[in-house]
């Protein structure tokens, strides 16, 4: 009897820990990802920011809080854009598709009239029960001419959107434009403002977003910040114009020599400079790095506020720019070329999931990566087909061994007959060809030219390397025979955002 007594209770023991254990942990040292507290995204995205950062090493460039998000993390030093255009590029990242998959190449096309069931980045995050809202500009806004609306955007996406609007909008009347005969978002325009930082858009964009931190530092959440500087008009408080005399600021250096050796395809604007003098493109780029350094106080808020708000541990920060901005390189501003200054941008990934905290890493990566990538680390069944690869192995090391290299397109043309770009970049190399390779080709050489003064292709020593790149290239794109036949129109808003 005290055996049968014993066994009995045993059993009613084990049943008893059986409906007290939490659901999914088969016992107290080995719990499932379900049983796990959910991890928090942070998702910090600008508008036109290149790699002029301090923390990338540029000797002027005050960036202490984009600084010191780097160094809770991994910062990118060769982060690519799919498409060195506004909404083609967004749209890439938030799909994870490639834009020759959601066929936005322009700043007119939505994705949902090619794609419409595809579930995007926070779409995802919902699914999965987390609070997802935008504040600001992460699908496409016409900048500055949608301010204050809600832009290209996609309402499936977020269970909450803010859209601000800042005294900036107010001041575009009284602002110095070099560039007249541009529209505002597309021109070399410029204003020190006197209003304080929380007056202006991305200040609001701040404000809002700690609202929401603040209201739902108890549930999982997916918040994504869109801030709209440093994207022209160069428009910023005085303070940070202070910070750059522009006595320390030099035009670029530049040769007309250097538009004659490459195709003239691979060159957006001519003539160079949009024809404005080097007193013009030095007051530009302070206004540029001075509308940086607005950006950055405006990040730093967020951090602080994580601090405050204890989450920083729990929460998976990404900071990154939809393409880079050329600032007089090869003649050129802004993007839409395929020169490293254009197709790069910054990309910092930091907060809970990452080990490898204040380290660089060198490896290509894409800014489609991204939505694999969260997903990977927030334990989440990520859709089929997504053309990027989990970056999770290079926030552990990031010299881990990684073969992949970065794609980036870009459209020319109009009417009825626009025609690619397409490039390949390696650790090393950047391979391209325009229109198939009958309007041009580039390789440049980043170890001995990374100004990308010297195109390599005539040069019969890197005749091997040319074929290795263009049969990389080809594994990229895929056929592309017949691609074209239906690509739409080039609007006219590639030309000048509104």
């Amino acid at each position: 009897m005290p055996a049968k007594s014993s066994r009995f209770s045993t059993i009613i023991l084990l049943l008893a820990l059986a409906f007290t254990l939490p659901s999914g942990v088969v016992n107290s040292q080995s719990p499932t990802k379900q049983s796990l507290p959910k991890t928090n995204v942070l998702f910090i995205a600008v508008d036109d920011l290149n790699n002029d950062l301090g923390g990338y090493g540029h000797p002027l460039v005050k960036s202490p809080n984009i600084d010191r998000l780097a160094l809770r993390g991994v910062k990118f030093d060769r982060a690519y854009c799919q498409f060195p255009l506004c909404s083609p590029s967004r749209t890439s990242l938030m799909t994870g598709l490639r834009p020759d998959t959601t066929r936005v190449y322009d700043l007119r096309k939505h994705f949902r009239t090619t794609l419409p069931d595809v579930v995007t980045l926070p779409q995802l995050f919902q699914r999965h029960g987390y609070f997802a809202a935008r504040v600001g500009k992460i699908y496409h806004y016409g900048n500055p001419g949608d301010i204050g609306t809600d832009g290209l955007d996609d309402p499936p996406s977020w269970n909450a959107v803010v859209n601000p609007r800042g005294i900036d909008k107010d001041e575009e009347k009284v602002l110095t434009n070099h560039t007249p005969k541009r529209g505002l978002g597309s021109s070399l325009s410029l204003y020190a403002s006197p209003a304080p930082d929380e007056q202006h858009t991305d200040g609001k964009v701040a404000t809002e977003t700690i609202k929401l931190l603040e209201q739902n530092r108890d549930k999982a959440f997916f918040i994504a910040a869109g801030f709209y500087r440093p994207h022209c008009p160069y428009i910023a408080p005085k303070k940070y114009f202070d910070l750059y005399p522009l006595e320390k600021i030099a035009a670029p250096r530049f040769s007309a020599n250097e538009m004659t050796r490459i195709p003239q395809a691979a060159l957006w604007m001519t003539p160079a400079h949009f024809g404005v003098s080097q007193q013009a493109q030095r007051e530009s780029i302070q206004a540029y790095y001075a509308s940086i350094s607005f950006l950055d106080a405006q990040v730093g808020k967020l951090l602080d506020a994580l601090d405050r708000l204890k989450l920083s541990d729990n929460t998976i920060i990404v900071f990154w720019s939809d393409h880079g901005y050329l600032l007089g390189e090869h003649g050129q501003w802004m993007k839409q070329t395929l020169f490293e200054g254009s197709a790069r941008a910054p990309l910092i990934v930091a907060g809970a999931g990452v080990s490898a905290k204040g380290k660089a890493s060198g490896r290509t990566v894409e800014a489609l990566d991204l939505y694999p990538t969260l997903a990977d680390l927030c334990g989440l069944s990520a859709p089929d087909g997504l053309a990027g690869r989990s970056l999770r192995p290079l926030l552990g090391n990031p010299r881990a061994r990684w073969t992949k290299p970065a794609y980036t397109q870009v459209q020319r043309g109009g009417g009825a007959n626009p025609y690619m770009g397409y490039s390949v970049r390696t650790e090393r190399y950047r391979y391209t060809e325009w229109d198939e390779g009958r309007r041009g080709v580039e390789l440049y050489d980043y170890d001995a030219d990374a100004q990308e003064h010297r195109n390599l292709v005539d040069d019969p020593k890197y005749k091997q390397q040319i074929a290795k790149m263009k049969a990389l290239l080809q594994v990229g794109k895929g056929s592309i025979s017949d691609q074209f036949k239906t690509t739409p129109k080039v609007s006219a808003l590639n030309k000048q955002e509104r």
